[in-house]
């Protein structure tokens, strides 16, 4: 396109006053020396006037009284305006105050006059107009009213005034005889040409073309008057001729752009090449249609990487020029191999309406483009849109067949599943690919720790007549399921039906994995021949080489062998792992206690007293000490067992320990007869952990010791002190027993309504603690996360009792999971960690704790209760990836990069979950931040390739990969990835981050571009 010029090169009036020496001669008198001075004036002759006029102005200065006055008054004029020719410094000055002063009015207008053009030549244009309209005209030859015309106009035109130069040039271009007739042509010419009044501008500048000082720049004003007035033809045919005749143009390189924008509309690409290329090699920054047609004219002529680099600078652009550029783009990029770039391409033309069939195209090839390079979220989420918004395009059918292929081989298992469950009728092709979606996400699930959603899903696959060859590995995940949630036959069940199934392995899912399962379930359900079965067929040998499930699976042998009272057996296996130094040589200690026990009480606790001397950091130094207080007491050394006892009360990792302690002290010095210390520990008990079942033995007890010592009333006060009931209502039994029978009868609906009628009642009935758990109970079947949430707090913050591990483990997890509270569930989890007796729950408080602290950003806590959790026995692969993790941000902010990826990476290689996801993210990060920008985008590619599922880090990834291209300059991609981003992310600081990202990467490039106004 074409555009209007509103500049012109604007030429001074050069004015050129003619002079002509005289002789100079004898001054006889002021009168004669007047005359001479005036003759000189009238030639014109104001060198020579001057110093005449100077030393008569000396003689009669202006105060003087002379017969000479009206001489006077001459001198005068004539001495000012000689000054004015001259250009004198001080002759503005003096001309202005004649002006002021002069009561003659001609020669005030004459002064005028002479002052006007003093400021022309000066190029004092505003000043100039100002002293040509005080001059006017009357006093003026014709000659004068000419020139003076034409230096107004020129004033006029130079301060841009075109509608008051205008009527000026007109008039003297239409003067031949005029010195001016020819600049006045031209300026004329110019201010039609401005006002588009192009008939008019031709004729005058045909009268100047040829004339040395306008045929440098006429011409093309000349050809762009032919272009506007559709004559492209004699445009061409008279640009091209002046092009041909040489000589020095001052548009010579807009002539040429305009020659080649005539041949670009005449489809004569080859032609237009060169005269655009001149245009562009010779200008700093060019018009956007500009850079589209060289580019265009590069691409029709095969030099496509000349039409990508222009073509991508016309990515800002929203027209339709700029979605036509982006779809050639796209092209190019496609023929030269370069689909990253190209997808990028037809994302910008996706995403610009102006042409609505390419901009369907490009939504499909983006689209597909995403699916072959491995962008799955965006491929999912483009297809799912193209489909809904073009559901009668013709690419429909291929769309369909790629969502397919999406749905079978996406990593990106939450999305594939709400799109799957989205289609209204899903074709068969779709069904056969919906189990392995579902084993996917509830693998996903499983490693999230949310077992319960994942047994949901896994049981979906189980009853899908397309399972297949998935059905074995989904057998497996319930049983692993199934025996965390303590349901041994279901777990034998899966597992067996696993083993059947002759599956190759799958992961975790192996024969060896569903061997050792199996032995622990059928431990767990008492039947020790069944389990060795199973544990033997994982190793019957051990060494400290040997993997960590081969090592328990002996201790376990171990253990059925004792269990069968096969006792020399065990033993020698005991011996063997304390041998070999394996992590379990303080539990194959204990486990030799037990067995000497069995002959001998004080062999027995020999050996655990060596146990905590060599062990003395163990896990199971508490409960070595409660099994040798247990030990004496049985052989009723009541004194004996007491400094055992007393000291798991000074062990800071024996809390669920402590209640049965103090119960135990206080029967070791009653069955001493110390009383007194009987009742201090029993009383400590119940003020300590009020609601354990030990605390109701410790009542009886206590009870006992007062009645003996006759003194029942104390007791009734103690009982009172505690807030406890001597005896309970029948009300309040009645009502209780009514909402546990619905419970029972797992009528959860009727109970529920029957535990708040209770509490409504009785809120601190004596069934209190048991209306608020098993209410909760049946609120977190429910999943009503709040209300179940409310009674397990209350249990747990009634201290230990019965109760008090499950409801602070579910606690915790409905804080975590499902309210996303990491603060609420950090203190749930230490809670547990400090009050839990079982070793499995003191596991998963840890586990708990770790993930707590580290999406709290408390980083260094987070890797010292790594350090912790993975000391501990029965750990999983999970459990490492979470230290591995904690380890890496730790490392990484303290700036050492290379250990941080070393960490991040033995995260990633052993966890496919979000943590995964997160250290893949951390590893690109580190390399972004360390400098090594092409490593860092493979591995930002490589999370978005491999963990769809996580959105947050796959999201995250792309805007790493926006700062990558912003750091190479490559201003294209990084747009492009900004902006989709910025348009797609659901998650709203993401979405800003990226838009902010976006509007910088945009500015900097308008910077940087070749396009004016980019």
């Amino acid at each position: 396109m074409i555009k209007h010029k509103l500049t012109a090169l604007l030429f001074s009036a050069g004015l050129y006053l003619a002079a002509t020496a005289q002789p100079t001669h004898a001054v006889t008198d002021p009168e004669k020396k007047y005359k001479d001075a005036k003759e000189l004036f009238v030639k014109e002759q104001y060198a020579l006037a001057y110093p005449l006029l100077k030393e008569l102005k000396e003689q009669n200065p202006d105060n003087s009284i002379s017969n000479h006055t009206y001489i006077n008054d001459d001198i005068n004029y004539y001495y000012i305006t000689c000054e004015l020719k001259l250009m004198q410094p001080v002759a503005e000055e003096d001309a202005k105050k004649y002006i002021d002063v002069v009561s003659n009015e001609p020669r005030r207008e004459l002064m005028s006059h002479h002052l006007a053009k003093f400021y022309f030549v000066k190029e004092d244009f505003s000043n100039a107009i100002t002293y040509y309209e005080k001059a006017g005209l009357d006093n003026l030859s014709n000659e004068e009213i000419a020139d003076a015309k034409f230096e107004k106009a020129y004033c006029y035109f130079n301060l841009k005034q075109f509608e008051e130069a205008k009527p000026l040039f007109d008039e003297i271009h239409q003067l031949p005889d005029n010195k001016y007739y020819f600049p006045a042509n031209y300026y004329y010419g110019f201010i039609s040409y401005y006002d588009r009044q192009y008939a008019e501008a031709l004729k005058a500048f045909k009268l100047v073309e040829t004339r040395e000082e306008y045929k440098g720049v006429v011409p093309y004003y000349i050809a762009e008057i032919y272009y506007f007035q559709n004559k492209k033809d004699e445009a061409l045919r008279y640009g091209e001729s002046v092009l041909a005749r040489g000589g020095t143009l001052f548009y010579e390189k807009e002539m040429r752009l305009l020659m080649g924008q005539l041949h670009f509309e005449r489809k004569e690409f080859a032609k237009a090449l060169p005269l655009l290329e001149y245009y562009v090699k010779n200008t700093d920054k060019v018009d956007k249609e500009v850079l589209y047609e060289i580019s265009y004219c590069y691409y029709v002529d095969n030099q496509l990487t000349k039409a990508i680099e222009g073509f991508k600078q016309l990515s800002n652009q929203r027209d339709s020029m700029g979605q036509n550029s982006m779809y050639l783009l796209g092209d190019c990029y496609l023929r030269t191999n370069q689909k990253e770039n190209a997808r990028n391409a037809f994302q910008y033309c996706a995403y610009n309406n102006s042409n609505a069939k390419q901009q369907e195209v490009s939504r499909f090839i983006y689209a597909k483009l995403s699916y072959e390079l491995g962008y799955q979220d965006i491929a999912l989420n483009e297809m799912k849109k193209f489909l809904a918004d073009y559901p009668n395009s013709d690419y429909e059918t291929e769309a369909k067949e790629l969502l397919v292929g999406l749905l079978a081989n996406t990593n990106n298992f939450s999305d594939a599943l709400k799109l799957y469950e989205s289609m209204g009728k899903p074709t068969v092709a779709m069904q056969k690919v919906y189990p392995r979606i579902l084993f996917g996400r509830a693998v996903e699930y499983i490693n999230d720790q949310q077992v319960v959603r994942a047994d949901e899903l896994l049981t979906k696959v189980l009853a899908d007549q397309y399972a297949g060859s998935i059905l074995p590995y989904a057998n497996f995940w319930k049983g692993e399921i199934a025996l965390r949630n303590e349901k041994y036959d279901e777990a034998i069940k899966y597992m067996t039906a696993y083993l059947q199934s002759s599956a190759p392995s799958q992961g975790e899912a192996t024969p060896q994995a569903a061997r050792y399962n199996l032995g622990y379930s059928w431990m767990k359900k008492e039947n020790y021949k069944q389990a060795l079965n199973y544990f033997e067929q994982v190793t019957k040998t051990v060494s400290v080489t040997a993997p960590a499930m081969e090592q328990d699976a002996y201790v376990r042998s171990a253990d059925c062998y004792f269990m069968n009272r096969d006792f020399a057996k065990a033993n020698t296996m005991y011996d063997n792992v304390i041998n070999n130094a394996l992590p379990q040589s303080d539990y194959a200690y204990f486990q030799k206690a037990m067995i000497a026990g069995v002959k001998s009480s004080s062999e027995k606790i020999k050996t655990l007293n060596t146990l905590t001397r060599q062990y003395p950091k163990s896990s199971l130094v508490p409960d070595v000490n409660m099994e040798i207080a247990n030990t004496y007491m049985a052989d009723e050394k009541f004194a004996d067992a007491i400094p055992y006892l007393s000291n798991i009360l000074n062990m800071p990792d024996a809390g669920g320990l402590k209640p049965t302690t103090y119960l135990k002290l206080g029967l070791s010095y009653y069955n001493i007869n110390k009383n007194k210390e009987a009742l201090d520990n029993y009383q400590a008990l119940i003020q300590k952990y009020p609601q354990s079942p030990e605390a109701d033995e410790a009542l009886d007890n206590i009870k006992s010791i007062y009645v003996e010592d006759g003194k029942p009333n104390d007791y009734v006060e103690l009982m009172r002190k505690n807030g406890k009931n001597i005896s309970v209502s029948e009300a309040d039994s009645l009502t209780y027993s009514a909402a546990e029978l619905k419970y029972n009868a797992n009528d959860c609906a009727a109970a529920i309504t029957g535990f708040n009628n209770y509490l409504s009642q009785y809120a601190n009935g004596a069934f209190a603690l048991e209306a608020n758990y098993f209410r909760s109970e049946c609120y977190n079947k429910n999943k009503d996360w709040q209300n179940a949430l409310t009674g397990y707090a209350y249990v747990n913050s009634k201290g230990l009792n019965r109760y008090f591990e499950k409801a602070t483990l579910e606690a915790a997890k409905i804080s975590y999971f499902e309210l996303k509270d990491y603060a609420g569930a950090k203190k749930y989890f230490e809670s547990l960690l400090v009050g839990s007796a079982n070793q499995d729950n003191i596991l998963e408080a840890l586990r708990g704790l770790v993930r707590c602290q580290y999406l709290l950003k408390d980083y260094s806590t987070a890797n010292e209760t790594a350090k912790t959790l993975l000391t501990k026995k029965g750990i999983s692969t999970d459990d490492k990836s979470i230290a591995f993790l904690v380890l890496g941000k730790s490392q990484q902010l303290a700036n050492d990069c290379s250990s941080a990826i070393s960490s991040f990476k033995s995260c990633a290689a052993i966890n496919k979950s979000s943590w995964g996801a997160e250290a893949r993210y951390e590893i690109a990060n580190c390399q972004f931040t360390s400098g090594n920008l092409s490593t860092a985008e493979k591995s930002a590619l490589a999370v978005i390739k491999e963990t769809g599922s996580y959105d947050y880090w796959v999201t995250k990834s792309y805007i790493l990969l926006g700062d990558i291209f912003m750091q190479q300059k490559d201003y294209f991609n990084a747009k492009a990835t900004y902006e989709s981003v910025a348009k797609n992310s659901v998650i709203p600081e993401l979405k800003n981050e990226a838009q902010q990202k976006l509007d910088k990467a945009t500015e900097e490039e308008k910077a940087n571009s070749k396009v004016t106004g980019n």
